[in-house]
Order: structure tokens, then C-alpha cells, then sequence
């Protein structure tokens, strides 16, 4: 067979053909890995070097693959920014700060003196090559997402000595180059001094307001995805124009946007696909296609890489054990913090290209670098999967530990509005535990009557499908479910009991008339119907938009049965948008909530403050903003919370709160139910407005007693 007609069409020039064959390395190598247990990303990287210009020549390093390689490495950062929330961060920020400075340290001063007093290189280009070995691509990352495990200790730890390290290492290295160049000075470190402090200003300040005004106005996801995509390459050139590097801005553009992308949401089940599916992959491959392993020609050389790679690894694993020793984690986590820190990539080519452009290494430190960059992102990718593993079956087995409480977690969300579904389905999804693997119920209630109307049969469907929609583009089960029924109440309540529900979410009534009540006669017959957490709703502005949480809740809310519910619903939310919690209640209400959050190892960031009395709430007129979402723990009548002043609650909501976001909140409570009433019924009574009768005739009884007795005394 004639083989030189297929090399001389090598490598691949049409464009249909490259991209299929890149496509084809990223469907079929995690397969094929996946059998061997070996962790997908080294797979990619080894197709890299099979089909590139130093293996087969199958596809040639061009600009396509520079530009992909480039922004899959910023995206890779930006998703590594927006897995690591400001909470977590402020938690382990002296961890992660000492983490920064050892994994710097160690490997900087390692390589100097390897590089000085073995290889023979002057302090300047032993200084800029010590920078290699300081710095580190999380490129092992994918793997912690993978497993779930990216908001542990170890894996927050290591990205914040990542961001420090990174910045400190590229930073001596610019000052390195510019020595090495003679331009650094005074008037250097005065420009970028300034320079680094306006970026973060503005991105802090700009990022933020700009994101909730175009969330506000346009509800559309892909112009969401574009919008946000278009702020992190923006914030990653900016970063470089000051005189940081690209992966600094995009890391953080994702701490700042995290805020307003719910972990459980459409937008960032958009935005992880389309970097692990694509750019991080395509990243990948082409660093494997810089390897070299050709260079390798003398023993001189290969002596120089093994050093070189022995330096790496052994220094990086030396501060993760320190680390380890200090702060007392146990070695799943040591190993985390070995393997996120471990890996070298493209950045450490560059590097060492800037170097040999310069004539400050030879061949052999460039061919070094090759080899270093390949065995460094195995190692990585190895230690890696094993700790997320260990972490991931450790946190598995705590939360199936006899002492974890276990609730049914079944959200039945009420839809039938076109206008508030899709606010309804965003609360559900972030309230949803993401570990729990029921699905969320969505559920549209035709009358009876008009069952053989097509016209409410099809919107109907529309509703449903359209919120299924919805709740899919976040990866999240959904099960829909029509049914007819001669009154809403009693439809939503009996699915309730056939489904095993253990929570409702409905949308806030919207008053006919002014004899019409607050919260409606469908309402308050579900509330009479059923015992369990119902939460009504109102939502002004999208949800991933909210800045906090206000919590107000009665006395003696502890001691209702669904108590451990809603405070962990509410600590979902405040985990899926960033927000700040606030919680007003009395002293021991608030002690039993914050106690609950800590044993649940829900961190969020939350403020308690007392308020014993009910005509203290008036103070949350001037506290509750227009970007809040205020949460009022009611009571049903009877129950051990419940309180006459709470009958006040639709009166004072209608008067200071109708322009803003509402969830009033009944726990769920022993006893028995109510039977539902009709609405047709003409013996239907709200239940609120009862009670008030009885609270008149015992006011007039006790009234007419006080004056029966002071006309005795006289």
C-alpha cells in the first residue's frame, strides 16, 4: 500500500474533518478511560500528543487550537471562580492565604537553588525558571465537579492558594523578564500598583449592577449566556491590559457573577456544558499537542527533564503535607490540595519559550518544561479523582449516618399563572436540596366543569411544559401532572396526599375586589386541608437577582413540626444565590435556628437579630429593600406558634409590603386536617375571618364582665 499519497494530505486541512476528529477524541476517550479507571483528562491530553504535529500529524497546533486552547483555559478558571462563593472563601480565608504562601514559597525557593547550583544558570534566569515550579493550573478541576465535591474544605482551600499563588508567581515573573530587560523601576510598580486597583474597583463595582439590571430586563437565557461569557472575556482582557494575566480576570469575573448564577439553574447548566463539553477538552488536547517527547535526544536531556519534573512534584507535595500537618486535615484532603496543585500547563511553556527567546535556557530546560508539563497533569489528574473519591464517599456516609435526619423532600409547585410560573419554578429549584434526587412536581388544576373544553386543556399542557422546560435546562426531574376537579384547593390537596408532598409552593392570590380577603378562599381551604409546609409566593424581580433574605418568625416557631424544613429550604436558597440571610425572632428561636445551621453544616451567611414583640416587625419597613426577598413564618390557627396578632399579617403585608417580594411561610404542624370547603359552598367561612368573630365575642363578653363587676363594687 502506497502510504505516501495519506501522508502527504497530513496534516488534516478541512475544517469539517479537524473538527470531527476533535469530537470524536472528546465522545470516545472518557469511554474508553472509563474502563481502564484512568481519569479522563489525561486521556485527552494523550490524544493531543497522538494526533499532533509530534505525533502522527493527524492536525497541525494552528490558531484555531491557540484561540480554543486559550479560552478553555479562561473558561476553566471562570467556572473554578464561580464554584467558590465569597462564604467559603471568607471561611477558609486564613487557610487558603497560607496554602498561597507555602505552595509559592517551597517550589520558588526549591527551583532556585536546583537551578543555580545543578543546572549552572545565572540568578535572573534561575529566578524566572524558580517561577515554573511556584506556579499551577487547577487543571485537575473538572474532576471535583465531577464528583460534587467543589465546595469542600480541601478544594476551597486550594483554589484560594491557586489565585495567590498564581498572582504572586506571574507577578516575579514579569518583574523577572523586565529586570532580565532592563525596564523596572519606580514608575513600573506605580502604574501597575494603580492599574490593578482601578480593575478591581470597577469590576467590583460595575459587574455587579450591570448583571442585576440586565437579568431584570431580559429574561431571555441565551441572551444571559452571551451576556455573561461577554463580561468574563472582558474582565480577563482588562486584567491583562493592567498587567495581570487573562486567568486572574476570568477567576475573578466568576467570583463576582457567582452571586447571580444559582448553582441549580439554567444558566450555569448552560455555562458548565458548554465549557466541559467543548472549550476545557479542546484546551486539553492541545496542550498535549506541544508535548514534544522527540526532543529528548541526549542523556544530558533527559537527566535535565527528570529533575526538572522531580523539583515540581516533590516541592508541591512537600507544602501540600505541611499544609496537611498545620491545620490538621486528614490525608484525603492533603491529597486534594497535592493534586489541584500539582499540575503545570501551557502558562509553564510560555514561560520557558519567553526564557529561551531571551537565550536564558538551552533546549534542555525547554524539552524539561515538555516532559514536566505531561508527567505533572497525570499526577494531578490521579491524586485527583482518588481524593474526591475518598471526600465524596466521606460526605455520603455523614449524611447517611443514623443521627442525619431524613425527610420526604417532595416540592409540589402550584402552576397556574403564565406570568408568575416561571418565578414559582426558580424559587423551587433553588429551595430543592441538589442532593436529593426526588423530582419537583409541577401541577395545573383544570375545572372539572371544563374538561371537554380543548381550549383549557391546551393551556394547561402549555403551562406544564413550558415550567418542565424550564427545570430540564437545569438538569432537574420534573414530573407533571393535569388533574380535574370540581374547586383548585381540593385538586392540589388530594394530589398532595396521593403524591406523599411535603411541601406546596403557590402563587400569592391576586384580590378580585375589595371584599375579596388577602389570601383568597383557595388559599385558605388548602391551608385547612393540609398540615404540611405550604409557602405562597410573590416574586417582583427574578430570583437569581434577590441581594438578601429577611426571615421574620413568631415565637415558639421551634417547636413546630415542620421547623427543620424551612430553615434548611431557606439555607438552600441563600447557598444557591450567595445571599446574606437576616433572621428577626425571639432569643430562643433564633438560637434554635442558628444551632440547627451549624449542625446541618449549612454555612450561609446570616445575622440574627431579637425582636420579641410583634409591633416591632414595623422596624422591617425600613429595612427590607426592593432587591430583599422577605420570608414571614406564619402559624395556622391552633398550632403551637400561632399567635392573634399573625391574623394581622394580611393587612400589614397589603399596606407596607405590596411592592415587594413575599413568601409567607405555614409550617407544617401535627393534627388533624380539615375537610377542604368548596368554593360554591355557601357554607364556606375563611378561616381568618372565624377566628376574628371569636375574638370579637370574647372581647365584648369580657368587656360586658369588667363592667358587670365595677357596678357590683360600687
Amino acid at each position: 500500500m502506497d502510504w505516501s499519497f495519506i501522508t502527504s494530505q497530513l496534516p488534516l486541512t478541512n475544517s469539517a474533518l479537524i473538527f470531527f476528529m476533535v469530537l470524536t477524541i472528546i465522545l470516545f476517550a472518557p469511554i474508553i478511560l472509563d474502563r481502564l479507571h484512568i481519569p479522563h483528562i489525561i486521556g485527552l491530553i494523550f490524544s493531543g500528543m497522538v494526533i499532533g504535529p509530534h505525533g502522527f500529524n493527524l492536525l497541525e497546533y494552528d490558531a484555531s487550537f491557540e484561540i480554543f486552547g486559550n479560552v478553555g483555559l479562561l473558561y476553566l478558571m471562570f467556572l473554578v471562580g464561580l464554584e467558590m462563593s465569597i462564604s467559603d472563601f471568607n471561611k477558609n480565608k486564613k487557610r487558603g492565604i497560607s496554602y498561597g504562601i507555602i505552595t509559592f514559597l517551597i517550589p520558588l525557593l526549591s527551583g532556585l537553588v536546583v537551578s543555580h547550583y545543578i543546572f549552572g544558570l545565572n540568578w535572573v534566569a534561575s529566578a524566572l525558571l524558580s517561577t515554573i515550579y511556584a506556579s499551577h493550573t487547577l487543571i485537575s478541576f473538572p474532576i471535583v465537579t465531577r464528583y460534587g465535591v467543589a465546595k469542600s474544605r480541601s478544594v476551597s482551600i486550594a483554589i484560594a492558594g491557586t489565585v495567590i499563588a498564581v498572582i504572586v508567581a506571574l507577578t516575579t515573573m514579569a518583574v523577572i523578564i523586565g529586570i532580565a530587560e532592563g525596564g523596572v523601576g519606580a514608575l513600573y510598580w506605580i502604574k501597575f500598583a494603580a492599574g490593578v486597583i482601578i480593575y478591581g474597583a470597577a469590576i467590583i463595582y460595575i459587574y455587579p449592577r450591570l448583571t442585576r439590571w440586565f437579568f431584570k430586563k431580559y429574561n431571555d437565557n441565551v441572551s444571559q449566556f452571551i451576556f455573561i461569557l461577554s463580561l468574563v472575556f472582558a474582565a480577563a482582557y482588562l486584567a491583562q491590559l493592567v498587567g495581570l494575566v487573562g486567568i486572574i480576570g476570568a477567576f475573578f469575573a466568576g467570583i463576582i457573577l457567582t452571586r447571580y448564577i444559582p448553582a441549580v439553574s439554567p444558566l450555569m447548566n448552560r455555562l458548565e456544558f458548554v465549557g466541559n463539553a467543548l472549550f476545557i477538552p479542546y484546551f486539553l488536547i492541545g496542550v498535549g499537542m506541544m508535548i514534544n517527547l522527540r526532543g529528548f535526544t541526549s542523556w544530558h536531556s533527559i537527566w535535565v527533564a527528570l529533575l526538572m519534573t522531580a523539583v515540581a512534584i516533590i516541592s508541591k507535595w512537600l507544602a501540600a503535607y505541611i499544609m496537611q500537618k498545620i491545620f490538621r486535615l486528614n490525608s484525603s484532603e492533603g491529597r486534594m490540595l497535592f493534586g489541584l496543585s500539582s499540575a503545570k500547563a501551557a502558562a509553564t511553556l510560555a514561560v520557558v519559550l519567553i526564557g529561551y527567546e531571551m537565550q536564558l535556557f538551552d533546549a534542555s530546560i525547554l524539552n524539561g518544561a515538555i516532559l514536566m508539563i505531561l508527567i505533572s497533569c497525570t499526577i494531578s489528574a490521579l491524586f485527583t479523582e482518588r481524593a474526591a473519591k475518598e471526600i465524596a464517599l466521606s460526605s455520603m456516609s455523614e449524611e447517611e449516618s443514623p443521627q442525619t435526619e431524613k425527610l420526604p423532600q417532595k416540592i409540589l409547585v402550584s402552576v397556574s399563572n403564565p406570568m408568575t410560573a416561571d418565578l414559582l419554578v426558580n424559587m423551587a429549584m433553588v429551595m430543592k436540596n441538589p442532593k436529593v434526587k426526588q423530582p419537583l412536581y409541577f401541577l395545573n388544576v383544570v375545572n372539572e366543569a371544563r374538561h371537554d373544553n380543548p381550549a383549557s386543556a391546551k393551556i394547561s399542557n402549555n403551562l406544564l411544559t413550558h415550567a418542565s422546560k424550564i427545570a430540564a435546562a437545569a438538569d432537574i426531574q420534573v414530573e407533571t401532572i393535569t388533574r380535574f376537579s370540581m374547586n383548585v384547593a381540593s385538586g392540589i390537596v388530594h394530589t398532595m396526599k396521593e403524591k406523599g408532598i411535603s411541601e406546596l409552593l403557590i402563587g400569592i392570590h391576586h384580590k378580585a375586589n375589595i371584599a375579596d380577603s388577602f389570601f383568597g378562599s383557595t388559599t385558605e381551604a388548602i391551608l385547612k386541608g393540609t398540615n404540611k409546609t405550604v409557602l405562597i409566593a410573590k416574586s417582583i424581580i427574578p430570583t437569581n437577582t434577590l441581594t438578601r433574605i429577611i426571615v421574620y418568625i413568631p415565637e415558639k416557631a421551634e417547636y413546630e413540626t415542620g421547623f427543620g424544613t424551612w430553615v434548611s429550604r431557606i439555607a438552600n436558597m441563600a447557598t444557591q444565590l450567595g445571599c446574606k440571610t437576616i433572621f428577626y425572632g425571639h432569643r430562643d428561636t433564633l438560637g434554635q435556628i442558628k444551632g440547627r445551621l451549624i449542625r446541618k453544616k449549612q454555612n450561609i451567611r446570616a445575622e440574627y437579630h431579637i425582636m420579641d414583640k410583634w409591633n416591632d416587625i414595623l422596624i422591617l419597613t425600613g429595612v427590607v429593600l426592593e432587591d430583599d426577598l422577605f420570608i414571614i413564618v406564619s402559624a395556622r390557627q391552633a398550632s403551637v406558634s400561632y399567635s392573634p396578632n399573625l391574623d394581622k399579617l394580611p393587612s400589614f403585608l397589603s399596606k407596607y409590603f405590596a411592592n415587594n417580594n413575599l413568601v409567607i411561610l405555614y409550617p407544617e404542624q401535627f393534627g388533624e386536617v380539615g375537610d377542604v370547603t368548596y368554593f360554591s359552598d355557601p357554607l364556606s367561612i375563611s378561616v381568618h375571618q372565624n377566628h376574628a368573630y371569636i375574638n370579637r365575642i370574647k372581647k365584648y363578653l369580657t368587656s360586658l364582665f369588667k363592667s358587670s363587676r365595677a357596678g357590683k363594687l360600687q
